[in-house]
């Protein structure tokens, strides 16, 4: 593995010695800076993983290059070496947008548990950053696969939707219609993107689970609640929660969910405190939830909250025009999946 490259910028030449033989000695490959300006130089040759930056420096102060450093979007952590007792300036960094402060006379002990939480934040950073981008690519609107009207409309919906303020939609349609795929494309497609994406299948949890699954529970709340936990809502807060086979709802866990679609607001099961969440609710059936209605299985007044954004899809069969682009899609999937080439 690559050792991580640390840049050091102090004025002072003992300073940068005493850095660069404690870092190197600690497996990292250090990079010298004596000003603002020889530091820029250096961000751009050697592309740190972390800087080390002095408050006070011969053409600039220590904030000045943070905030230049920012402004050229280098976003790579820096930890502010500050004079002892220097805590406004300190405090400035971190609202700029520094990882962490350490004063001086250094604690390298300090120094080296900061640098190393930094580098793992990072790297954190940057994986959760790589799967995001997978999962866009994934199920981003393009993967909506066809070149029919009706699939050159769900795609242009979508967008629409996914733009929208709409906190509740509503997706129906047979099985092996794409119901999964068009709310990740919702979500993917949408300014949620970044925030959680949680899916539950309505017909797969036990009715006795499903309240604890969608609004958590406390301590002790029933037998077997030994710790707090936290519920789908509330994990996807900021994000978008996916519904599906909604018809397979009971009446009574139907009754709960309006509530909660109608405040963003619920407790947890044997919790006392309201909690309010912003979640985009997708939900999907593959039965007429219209019919659901007349016949009493499912609540009116629930279906009108939920189906104000109504996406319906169409069995392959009424848009046999996309199976040729489907079977090219699917074969190059599985080429790629399993080595092949067919």
């Amino acid at each position: 593995m690559p050792r991580e490259t640390i840049l050091v910028v102090d004025d002072e030449r003992l300073v940068r010695w005493s850095l660069q033989q404690k870092l190197e000695h600690w497996g990292y490959h250090v990079s010298l800076a004596e000003d603002g300006a020889s530091a820029l130089g250096r961000v751009q040759i050697d592309n740190p993983d972390l800087i080390t930056l002095d408050m006070k420096l011969p053409d600039m102060t220590g904030l000045e290059l943070l905030t230049e450093l920012r402004n050229r979007h280098v976003h790579v952590p820096v930890i502010m070496i500050t004079a002892f007792g220097v805590i406004d300036d300190a405090v400035r960094s971190l609202r700029l947008g520094a990882y962490d402060f350490i004063e001086k006379p250094i604690n390298f002990e300090r120094l080296e548990n900061a640098i190393r939480n930094a580098l793992e934040t990072g790297r954190l950073r940057t994986e959760v950053a790589r799967t995001q981008e997978i999962q866009r690519s994934e199920f981003s609107v393009e993967q909506i696969i066809g070149v029919s009207q009706h699939i050159q409309e769900a795609r242009e919906l979508v967008k629409r939707v996914a733009r929208s303020e709409a906190s509740t939609i509503l997706i129906q349609g047979e099985s092996g219609t794409g119901k999964d795929l068009i709310a990740h494309a919702i979500h993917f497609e949408s300014d949620r993107r970044d925030r959680p994406f949680f899916a539950i299948n309505c017909a797969a949890i036990p009715e006795t689970l499903m309240e604890s699954e969608l609004f958590g529970h406390e301590k002790g709340a029933f037998t077997d609640a030994r710790q707090q936990k936290k519920g789908m809502f509330e994990m996807a807060d900021g994000g978008t929660l996916f519904l599906d086979e909604i018809s397979e709802m009971t009446p009574g866990m139907q009754a709960k969910l309006l509530r909660v679609l109608e405040g963003q607001q619920f407790r947890r099961v044997g919790g006392v405190k309201n909690l309010t969440v912003d979640v985009r609710v997708i939900v999907a059936s593959n039965r007429d939830l219209e019919e659901a209605v007349r016949s009493g299985k499912f609540r009116q007044d629930l279906y009108f909250r939920i189906a104000i954004i109504p996406i319906g899809l169409l069995p392959l069969r009424e848009h046999k025009d996309d199976i040729p682009m489907l079977l090219e899609h699917f074969i190059r999937h599985y080429n790629q999946k399993f080595r092949k080439n067919i």
